[in-house]
């Protein structure tokens, strides 16, 4: 059973069709892009504890795959103490979900580096938090997803507006932010974690990416790292997945900062679960993330990780200025799209549009970074989007 049906769940159903498996899709709105490809779908208040544990309990999957962080994850621990096995398992999807409980796990509890941070619970609170860090900082709600609610504050007198902004985006009922000196950083890097029931940890080639608003806009893989980089990410994401334990895949976010040619890996966050830059991997590995997150979860060998070459992905988004609400989007120039060489490109089959929202990806090889990245660009921008009432 996937618990949210979005983009990644639509390939984690394709991934476990292609195992043999019987797959539900839920989600709190109905054409999900899972449930298209799914044997089953059911439409659940994905916040609704109650809700939530009914459906379980109806279908008494063998495995639960929490997909979004959008959802009552309390609700997954109870289930799990029936016996019910959630991927990777119900504390990781809890922790991952609330910023404060990662970010105090993986620097507190782990020693790992992150960026210097502090806690708020009101505007006041943060005011006096966040001139110790250096302007400018960054605001975040503590529970949110896809940039909601994150601001760049550079003095005292944004300080209200990072706020309001902030509990405007946040999920759930509590007021907390988080608060961070803002990194400059040369690269951000998803190094995509292979936890298995038994065997070793495995890594996938890092995957590059650029966000704006808060959003993933494009990935490569593989990015360039030195050696000794690549080996302290490496260093850091077993130890925080392994506290975290389960099976599946998990998406590992490092910024590297610092001098050229002596940037230092600095923690980010995790997902327990496939994450939206290895969209790229679809076309960039051997065994997509998708792929190998399915191997874990059901305990088939991983032998081996591979790069198929360099490999770059770019969203499909709907404009600054579409309509928020139902409609059915058309999609024209997939034809130019597709004619530029070695791209593929993935409508995800969304029922709603609102302003930026993701709809598809663009997919290339190339002969480097450059031309792969070229490529994606290339067949993104050729696709245009119209909805229609």
């Amino acid at each position: 059973m996937l618990l949210g049906s979005g983009e990644l769940g639509k390939e984690v159903a394709i991934a476990a069709q292609r195992l043999g498996c019987r797959v539900i899709a839920v989600d709190r709105y109905a054409g999900a892009p899972a449930m298209a490809v799914a044997q089953v779908s059911e439409v659940v208040a994905m916040a609704d504890p109650n809700a939530l544990k009914a459906v379980v309990r109806r279908h008494r999957p063998d495995v639960v795959i929490p997909e979004i962080e959008a959802m009552a994850v309390d609700a997954l621990a109870e289930l799990e103490a029936e016996g019910l096995t959630v991927i990777p398992t119900a504390r990781a999807t809890a922790v991952t979900m609330n910023r404060d409980r990662i970010r105090d796990l993986a620097a507190r509890d782990l020693g790992l580096r992150t960026a210097r941070f502090a806690y708020a619970e009101s505007a006041a609170e943060l005011a006096a938090a966040a001139p110790p860090l250096g302007w400018p900082v960054v605001v975040k709600p503590v529970m949110s997803s896809s940039g909601k609610g994150q601001s760049v504050v550079h003095g005292p007198d944004d300080i209200k507006a990072a706020w309001d902004g902030a509990m405007a985006g946040a999920r759930g009922t509590g007021a907390r932010v988080i608060v961070e000196e803002f990194l400059r950083f040369s690269l951000e890097i998803t190094l995509l974690t292979v936890r298995q029931w038994q065997g070793p940890t495995l890594f996938c080639p890092p995957i590059g990416h650029i966000q704006e608003r808060g959003d993933y806009q494009c990935s490569w893989q593989p990015a360039r790292l030195g050696e000794g980089q690549l080996a302290a990410a490496q260093a850091m994401a077993k130890a925080v997945t392994d506290d975290l334990g389960g099976a599946g895949l998990f998406g590992v976010e490092f910024f590297l900062c610092g001098e050229p040619g002596a940037e230092e890996v600095v923690f980010s966050e995790l997902s327990p679960r496939p994450h939206d830059t290895g969209l790229v991997t679809l076309v960039g590995q051997n065994l997509s993330e998708f792929e190998l997150h399915l191997r874990a979860v059901l305990g088939l060998p991983i032998p081996a990780i591979r790069s198929l070459g360099a490999a770059a992905s770019r969203v499909i988004l709907a404009g600054p200025e579409a309509p928020s609400g139902p409609g059915t989007p058309t999609y024209l120039g997939l034809e130019h799209a597709l004619a530029v060489p070695d791209t593929q490109v993935l409508i995800f089959g969304k029922p709603d549009v609102r302003p930026w929202r993701r709809m598809g990806v663009a997919l290339a090889r190339g002969a480097d970074e450059a031309d792969a990245r070229g490529r994606a660009d290339r067949a993104a921008a050729l696709v245009v989007m119209q909805t229609s009432r």
